[in-house]
């Protein structure tokens, strides 16, 4: 029997409107979502369905209209969000969550290395110890201790977003977000970013993540599709099983199973 998951999080009635003029355009309408410790939850729709404006929500990047969406943190307390102001959202995302967005936004007049140690120092106070963890992260995405004082501009585009991916998770965040975070890579460097948002998944960490592209849907357990600001549907994959194409997979048929099954649902979403 599957142990029942642990929820982290959940919305009432999430509303977001945007005003243009005198016209209101809502785009998240009464949405109802619950969010589950150690998943990958990928959550897809057309242009315009609302994706990114439910990230940024959820995430307190951004603050809705109306509803609810409260957090259940590691410490057993639920903690709403949705009214919180600007300074309680910017100590609330310090403290459990991280994010990685398609632009990685790093500081070009700042090594790699501080990039992720201004954000680490935000909450931890011991400078060598944070120095220590940041450099091991950053061997783990492939960035030695050689290529740590580069800048962001003696960096290729995939060296950036792992750095990206590496300051997301210097806090330990309860969940990280990521909106688009291939979007502007060539292919190899995709799948090198996905690789290391699979290992961080594989390894307990929470990750919800918006994509336009199959490649990156494949990475997720569970699947949400929106359409004009609702939930269409969602489908449940079961963990990521590897290329479906590399006929050296040891789960190849799994992995061949799990594309049909999210090809299928796609589909039936009108995708």
């Amino acid at each position: 029997m599957q142990a029942q998951k642990k929820r982290i999080l959940y919305t009432k009635d999430l509303c977001k409107s945007f005003i243009t003029g005198n016209v209101e355009q809502q785009v998240l309408k009464n949405l109802d979502i619950e969010i589950y410790q150690g998943d990958f939850t990928v959550i897809m729709g057309n242009s315009g369905s609302g994706k990114s404006t439910l990230l940024y929500a959820l995430s307190g990047m951004d603050h809705p209209t109306s509803g609810t969406i409260i957090y259940e943190t590691a410490d057993g307390k639920e903690t709403g969000i949705a009214d919180f102001d600007s300074d309680r959202l910017a100590l609330f995302r310090r403290d459990h969550v991280g994010f990685v967005f398609q632009q990685n936004y790093l500081n070009d007049s700042m090594s790699a290395l501080d990039n992720i140690m201004v954000v680490g120092l935000l909450r931890h106070n011991n400078r060598k110890e944070l120095a220590a963890r940041a450099r091991e992260l950053l061997r783990r995405v492939e960035i030695g201790d050689g290529d740590c004082d580069k800048f962001p501009t003696q960096m290729s585009g995939g060296m950036q977003q792992r750095v990206a991916v590496v300051r997301g998770v210097i806090n330990s965040p309860e969940v990280l977000y990521a909106d688009e975070p291939t979007g502007a890579l060539n292919s190899q460097n995709t799948q090198n970013v996905l690789d290391i948002l699979s290992d961080l998944n594989e390894e307990g960490q929470s990750i919800v993540m918006v994509t336009h592209t199959l490649a990156a849907a494949e990475r997720g357990n569970r699947i949400i599709y929106l359409s004009d600001g609702v939930i269409s549907d969602e489908v449940e994959l079961g963990p990521y099983a590897g290329n479906y194409k590399d006929e050296s997979n040891p789960d190849l048929e799994k992995a061949k199973e799990r594309h049909r099954r999210l090809k299928e649902f796609l589909q039936d979403m009108g995708w």
